[in-house]
């Protein structure tokens, strides 16, 4: 039996005239929201205690983006599990451009590797803005040592029984994760000493105690210049500006072995496209000031301005080369 067509009825058009209505109505304040962003103060979490280097550099980046945001961004330091906490505070954030993370390659590319649970996928959780920049490792010698050169340092381990030891700053750190990386290219037989900090480890190279230390490049210049430690080399693709005369390890004879410890921001997944473009278009700028570049340099931190696409590649990247060290090598956390 034919049926007669819909009648689209007078109160039937003035529903989805009121629908249409309200559909555009939130669309343009979202829009407008976003031109207007932001429209109060950004929290930048840290998920590290004050003091640091990690602290340090971000509480620099929030200065600065204050200024160029109109808006002041806001450091909240929130330390635990080896950044897990503050870093799984940031993931279940609102995603709405005034939560941010101070994201650190320990955290976001090796934690999730060497603890059973960090609370977060470091990958699907977040939405990269932008590197802020790398921080150079290096692994140094005590002077007294018979060792000067990548070459010494293979050598030597070969003929000690035990193995030639080098202490870092902790068990699953990007010194950590360099050293058994390193042992793995060269055949080199190093064991590994884990400190609480760099401090520790600093002392104890400096006394005699261990004959080498891996670590981030800003706490070794000043015992080098004293003639207290001997640079072996330094793990970035490039020599560093701050160590012209130390070869990198590609010069020393691995191929391809550039491994540097970095600062990044980040949002929560699902954050407005707009908002992201907007944060990585501040934050380079920051990045591009020489005053910025030299007070990070002076932190050991190479600025790093690039797209939110490219740091995103690199973070992937890291978190797939360092699952590979950390299964080869055993490391664990709990």
């Amino acid at each position: 039996m034919f049926k007669q067509p819909f009648a689209f009825s007078t109160h039937h058009a003035r529903w989805w005239r009121q629908i249409s209505a309200s559909v555009v109505g939130l669309l343009l304040c979202a829009t407008q929201a976003m031109a207007q962003y932001p429209a109060k103060p950004i929290r930048l979490v840290v998920p590290f205690t004050p003091g640091g280097v990690t602290d340090t550099s971000g509480r620099l980046i929030a200065e600065q983006l204050s200024k160029r945001l109109g808006q002041q961004v806001v450091v909240d330091n929130k330390p635990g599990a080896s950044g897990n906490i503050g870093t799984q505070m940031v993931a279940v954030a609102e995603p709405d451009g005034y939560t941010l993370l101070l994201g650190f390659d320990g955290t976001m590319v090796i934690n999730p590797h060497v603890f059973p649970k960090v609370g977060f996928d470091t990958m699907k959780d977040f939405a990269p803005i932008g590197k802020i920049g790398d921080a150079v490792l290096i692994l140094v010698a005590n002077s007294a040592a018979p060792i000067k050169t990548l070459r010494d340092v293979i050598n030597l381990s070969k003929t000690q029984s035990g193995g030639l030891s080098y202490g870092t700053s902790g068990t699953g750190g990007t010194p950590h994760i360099a050293g058994e990386l390193l042992k793995d290219r060269t055949g080199a037989n190093l064991v590994h000493i884990p400190y609480k900090g760099g401090g520790q480890a600093m002392t104890d190279v400096l006394g005699g105690n261990i004959p080498l230390v891996y670590t981030a490049i800003a706490g070794a210049i000043p015992h080098i210049k004293s003639g207290k430690l001997h640079p072996v080399a330094v793990s970035s693709a490039q020599r560093a500006s701050s160590l012209p005369d130390v070869p990198t390890f590609i010069e020393s004879g691995v191929p391809d072995f550039d491994i540097n410890s970095w600062v990044a921001l980040l949002a929560p997944a699902k954050t407005p496209k707009a908002i992201v473009d907007k944060l990585n278009a501040e934050l380079n700028a920051v990045l591009s000031d020489p005053t910025v570049r030299e007070r990070l340099n002076g932190m050991g931190i190479t600025a790093m301005p690039g797209s939110a696409d490219k740091f995103a590649q690199e973070m992937q990247r890291d978190l797939t080369r360092y699952g590979g060290v950390v299964k080869s090598a055993g490391i664990k956390l709990e």
